[in-house]
């Protein structure tokens, strides 16, 4: 197995119990940095954080925009929120979940 890489088998398994991937999370790389979105329809989602282009936060919502070119050919997300306190926590762990992926693994070669 190399190193930075979640045996096929623990991802099955992590997905099928709806979990956080922290294995994911805790892998070193901004270009693949998974964040749980709602469940929709029985569906868990996850954003990869490396490809957001740009967030809204408001007071009822927190919105991220990712994949636009020309032609109004972006898409969105939305993450809902009872309150500008709430939508400011949700930001807050989008900032964690970012900042986590950005380090190095512990031991890792660079």
């Amino acid at each position: 197995m190399r190193p930075g890489r979640l045996p096929q088998h623990l991802l099955a398994v992590a997905l099928a119990l709806g979990s956080p991937l922290a294995g994911a999370t805790e892998a070193g790389s901004t270009a693949f940095c998974l964040f749980p979105l709602p469940a929709d329809g029985g569906t868990q989602r996850y954003i990869n954080l490396g490809i957001v282009q740009y967030v809204d936060v408001r007071a009822d919502e927190v919105r991220l925009y990712f994949g636009g070119g020309n032609l109004g050919s972006g898409h969105e997300t939305r993450l809902p929120a009872r309150s500008r306190d709430e939508a400011d926590a949700i930001l807050a762990r989008l900032r964690s979940t970012a900042s986590r992926c950005s380090q190095p693994l512990t031991g890792a070669s660079p």
